[in-house]
């Protein structure tokens, strides 16, 4: 029998099946069944079994493995929420295909993404700030809706021409925002100029798009499309759906503009360096995908959102193992330099800029670069980037270079005291934090004295200073970045000052 199922092409695995099937079949009832029988029916169940469904063979495994662990992950939380409350609501002002304009985002407390309570994408830890049951009620939506427009009243001097509703998940899943809901948010804001929101493609119709924009308001579907790179979307953020999916929620929305009294377009989410990409490869799958988001018809605005680290998430256990780095300023501004000629509003919103968690540079230059950010998102202007330098952009060209996914990040943020020196060396002595996943508080400190070349010399080397600094106990990654009390044995030196060398 074994042999017949090993000649038959059937694994051990599965061997246990084999046999029971066997047994019950009428050739293994006779008294000596001839070998080429029984290696034709083991051939003949092997290929019955090779069509198990896709849920079969990724059990223990795969996708199943990554969301067993994330589930594991998210059980961590112990936030509650107030189903009546919105998450969060602010005024901001924003670019459009019809110009700037003030907006009012709410971020409405639901069930959350469905996909994220069975597991979800590495990266995203919205699903936290939802109530813990998995639903909301259509009165408690309202008064969640009637607490943002209170907000607005307050502060704003006019109602805003723009309003986004955001619900850490799919606006139009009937699972998340009821359809009388809906219909009600459709109606409140008939009003206004336009209105965005957020959908997975999955749940995006011409019908569902034309309850708002029959009211002749211009309806805009954000898609959280990460990356135009399949692969990438699939096997590093673990979100299952495909490009032409994407371009489907295009052609519905466009084809919902031809129907309705009001324009309707897609606004494509994406992510800049998800987990296991290195900085040079990130940046160039960004360029890419902001290029074949721009080709594709009814894409009319490209928001690139920098991954940052979030409670709950993968991410975040990579981010405390020393495994990612979320991506550089610079990389963000130089993807928005490559794609100004795109014919398609281009935009981003580095969440967390400037943390250790967030985007960011050398710690001296992030509020310039974000600055600069913010003047391209609403002059589309790559020019004002010229505005901007520093010397960390050497230290960046050279991640560009050299960082590949197998050795990531290539250089942390350690912030050290200077202790004198001379022109071509710096002494330097480091205190060291870092702190547990679970715990708030510090659990662990570290000094380390050693030296480096001096950034001012002429003889300064970025590779050479990453060499010295990618030694133990240095390659757990801090988590806060700070200057504190010289080494007791330096306290004596004339020279001190903080400096900042990634």
């Amino acid at each position: 029998m074994y042999l017949s199922c090993y000649y038959g092409g059937v694994t051990n695995t599965d061997f246990a099946v084999v046999v029971w099937v066997c047994r019950q079949s009428s050739v293994f009832r006779q008294p000596r069944p001839a070998a080429d029988e029984a290696i034709l029916l083991c051939r003949e169940l092997s290929r019955t079994m090779g069509k198990s469904t896709p849920e079969d063979r990724e059990h223990g495994r795969g996708v199943d493995a990554h969301n067993t662990v994330m589930r594991e992950i998210r059980a961590e939380r112990t936030e509650t929420h107030d189903p009546h409350t919105p998450t969060r609501v602010w005024l901001d002002e924003n670019n459009t295909p019809d110009g700037v304009c003030q907006s009012l985002t709410i971020v409405l407390n639901t069930g959350g993404c469905r996909r994220a309570r069975a597991g979800g994408c590495a990266m995203c830890g919205y699903i936290t700030g939802s109530v813990e049951d998995g639903s909301v009620s259509h009165g408690a939506l309202l008064d969640q809706l009637e607490i943002a427009l209170d907000h607005e009243q307050d502060n704003a001097d006019t109602p805003a021409g723009l309003v986004k509703i955001y619900t850490s998940g799919s606006f139009l899943d009937e699972r998340e925002v009821p359809v009388e809901t809906r219909r009600y948010i459709a109606d409140t804001f008939s009003d206004r100029d336009r209105i965005v929101v957020e959908s997975l493609p999955d749940f995006v119709t011409r019908d569902k798009i034309r309850e708002f924009a029959d009211h002749g308001l211009t309806t805009d579907i954000a898609v959280g499309l990460e990356t135009a790179t399949d692969r990438v979307r699939h096997d590093c953020i673990n979100k299952k759906f495909d490009f032409s999916d994407f371009e489907q929620a295009c052609a519905e929305t466009t084809a919902a503009a031809s129907l309705a009294d009001g324009d309707a377009g897609v606004k494509a989410y994406l992510l800049m360096k998800p987990p296991f990409l290195a900085e040079p490869e990130a940046t160039a799958d960004m360029v890419s995908s902001v290029r074949r988001c721009a080709d594709v018809d009814g894409c009319h605005t490209i928001s690139v959102n920098p991954c940052n680290v979030q409670r709950h998430t993968m991410v975040d256990e990579l981010f405390y193992e020393g495994g990612y780095r979320p991506p550089w300023l610079w990389s963000v501004a130089h993807m928005l330099e490559e794609t100004a000629d795109v014919d398609a509003v281009v935009v981003s919103d580095p969440v967390g800029h400037g943390s250790d968690r967030g985007a960011h540079n050398c710690g001296d230059c992030d509020s310039r670069v974000q600055k600069a950010i913010k003047d391209f998102d609403l002059r589309q202007d790559p020019d004002v980037f010229d505005q901007v330098s520093c010397g960390c952009e050497r230290t960046w060209e050279l991640v560009l270079e050299e960082e590949t996914a197998y050795n990531q990040p290539l250089v942390s943020w350690w912030v050290w005291a200077c202790c004198g020196g001379d022109e071509n060396w710096v002494f330097c002595s480091v205190e060291y934090r870092y702190r547990s996943r679970l715990s708030e508080g510090e659990s662990g400190r570290e000094w380390l004295a050693f030296r480096v070349q001096n950034p001012a010399s002429s003889h300064y080397d970025p590779a050479a200073a990453i060499q010295h600094c990618r030694i133990s106990p240095l390659k757990r990654r801090a988590s806060t970045r700070f200057v504190s009390l010289v080494h007791p044995q330096y306290r004596s030196t004339v020279r001190q000052e903080k400096m900042i060398i990634f």
